[in-house]
């Protein structure tokens, strides 16, 4: 929490004020039974009115300062932690905008979301209680001794015995709920974990029938989370009446001596009221430091959960020797081999290809073979474990990532569609594109077809996650906002897959055409989609096993020959063949 607190510096005119209002607080509570006193033994004792009066009205007056001051307190306190809470929020994104894949792949989403959301709540309603309990508490504990000493020392004797005991409380209940709070956090992850998945996946939950299975998934995750939050609550609610049991019996105890020395004439009624007052104070500020260790080990445990984002340092950074290249976008792979994080088989094997500009290169091979690792690579979505990756002979280790991007258009496998219109997803925030380039782009990959269709075109409106597109549809807006600004190269991720033949072959001929100049590289599971590319580069397990046409490929490499034939006649396969020789 020390280190969260730090976001506080920008608003250190606000925390003055808090501090210097709960100072303010503070001393009228202190003062308050003074004052009580005063009219007890000096007004009502003595019948002396006059002095009621006086006394009273400057009651009321402190009251009502110490009205204004909690006000003032309670708005400075909320506006400077609401504040700090807003800019972790920002750092923690921009972090997590800085990660790559690896780093994404270790905290998983459902964990980022909870420690932006949940976990910054936590901190912040921490940074309040900080403001205002943990400074007040302390000073109404250690004014009320102070007071009530001042006004009669052996009464105050009773306090060496109840403060022990509610310290002892206090740290047994801090030992048992710290534990419980780092579990609640874990759990609440897992929680958004199961939603996550039962959101995103309503499709193949529905089509397998599996809505009461994933019912039970969430129904645990829910339990598991109550019950460790009811543990929690249970301790959080001993303290009231364990601290209330001692402040009874404290006050029974004053009582008791109290009584015997005002009978014996030692002590006055007032007085024995006012340092009643005070020890109540002072175990009613143990109270609120008891509820502060019930809370403030849960924002810990945010505050950690935090700051461990804050201080990953992401695996892809900046190059400190910043190279970039001048040629025409040619992509070369010499000897690459990579690992995923914590994985002990490479996903690519000493993989060596170079693909040219003005031609499209392919990349085809069974399942997990390594193809959008290939694009992964060249987008630098990770580093190479050996070898290098370039682009115009510079490596893309060398080139800072917002240039090595800039000179990429990139269709993913899984086309990522955001809520607004057809056209904003088309041009993605890129404000320096014209309505003639979205609509270009619109063209080429077909968008258009359907849009026509629409009563706003290119303007209708997209839901979140483009649920009201068909899947061919997106996939088509995708290919649009890859090709939509002008690039050196071009990657595309299985990204014709969801589409007809005819479609399909309309999206490639505009392609070849407006992209001549181009590197393009295809990973395709469709041979028709890349038998005619300039260059094939055939992956089994992540080793490159032939690279050239199609027609070279049938001769010389059995993968991709038995590729080819398990998808179309052999009849076919040499029309195409002739087809791309000529």
């Amino acid at each position: 929490m020390i280190e969260i607190m730090k976001y506080l510096k920008p608003y250190l005119w606000l925390v003055i004020v808090t501090i210097s209002l709960v100072i303010v607080d503070s001393y009228v509570t202190l003062y308050l039974p003074d004052l009580m006193s005063q009219i007890v033994d000096r007004g009502i004792a003595r019948g002396n009115v006059d002095y009621i009066w006086k006394v009273g009205a400057k009651m009321l007056l402190v009251s009502l300062v110490q009205v204004v001051a909690i006000v003032l307190m309670s708005f400075a306190s909320s506006k400077s932690a609401t504040c700090a809470s807003r800019d972790i929020r920002n750092d923690l994104f921009k972090k997590i905008q800085s990660f790559s894949l690896a780093e994404i792949d270790k905290f998983s989403p459902a964990s980022l979301i909870t420690r932006t959301t949940n976990d910054i709540t936590q901190v912040q309603q921490a940074l309040i209680m900080i403001q205002r309990m943990v400074i007040r508490a302390p000073i109404i504990a250690v004014g009320s001794i102070v007071m009530a000493i001042s006004k009669d020392a052996k009464l105050t004797m009773i306090l060496l015995i109840s403060v022990p005991i509610a310290s002892l409380a206090m740290y047994l209940i801090f030992a048992k709920v710290m534990p419980l709070f780092k579990s609640m956090q874990k759990k609440i992850d897992r929680l958004n974990l199961v939603l996550r998945e039962r959101i995103t996946g309503i499709r193949v939950i529905r089509a397998f029938n599996k809505e009461e299975y994933e019912k039970e998934r969430f129904e645990q995750a829910n339990v598991d989370l109550t019950e460790t939050a009811l543990k929690v609550n249970r301790i959080g609610a001993i303290v009231f009446p364990i601290m209330t049991i001692i402040m009874n019996f404290t006050i029974v105890a004053l009582i008791w001596f109290g009584a015997k020395q005002i009978d014996m004439g030692q002590l006055q009624v007032g007085t024995m009221m006012a340092v009643m007052q005070y020890v109540m104070q002072v175990l009613f500020s143990f109270i609120m430091i008891s509820l502060i260790f019930v809370f403030l080990p849960r924002a810990s445990v945010s505050a950690q959960r935090i700051l461990e984002v804050l201080r990953t340092e992401p695996s892809i950074r900046e190059p400190e020797q910043v190279e970039e290249p001048s040629g025409n976008g040619v992509v070369q792979f010499e000897n690459v081999t990579f690992y995923y994080p914590g994985a002990k088989e490479p996903a690519l094997s000493n993989v060596s290809f170079t693909a040219k500009n003005g031609q499209i290169t392919a990349i085809i091979g069974n399942t997990g073979s390594g193809k959008t690792t290939i694009l992964n690579l060249i987008m630098r979505f990770y580093d190479v474990t050996e070898g290098s990756v370039k682009i115009d002979g510079v490596d893309v280790r060398k080139i800072p990532l917002e240039k090595l991007r800039r000179l990429i258009g990139y269709a993913p496998q899984k086309p990522i569609i955001f809520s607004g219109t057809i056209a904003e997803n088309i041009r993605f925030g890129r404000n320096e594109l014209t309505d003639e380039d979205i609509l270009r782009a619109a063209e080429i990959a077909q968008v258009t077809e359907f849009t026509q269709k629409l009563p706003e075109g290119l303007n209708a409106p997209v839901a979140q996650g483009g649920t009201n597109l068909s899947g061919g549809q997106k996939q088509r807006i995708s290919i649009a906002r890859a090709i939509a600004g002008k690039h050196r190269i071009y990657l595309f991720d299985d990204t014709f897959s969801a589409l007809d033949f005819r479609t399909d072959a309309k999206i490639r001929s505009r392609l070849m055409r407006e992209l001549k100049d181009a590197t393009v590289i295809i990973v395709a599971q469709r041979v028709a989609t890349i038998m005619h590319a300039d260059q094939i580069i055939v992956l089994k397990d992540g080793r490159v096993e032939g690279v050239g046409r199609h027609e070279q490929l049938m001769r010389t490499c059995p993968v991709y020959s038995d590729i080819v034939l398990s998808q179309i006649s052999e009849e076919e396969a040499v029309v195409g063949g002739e087809h791309n020789g000529k």
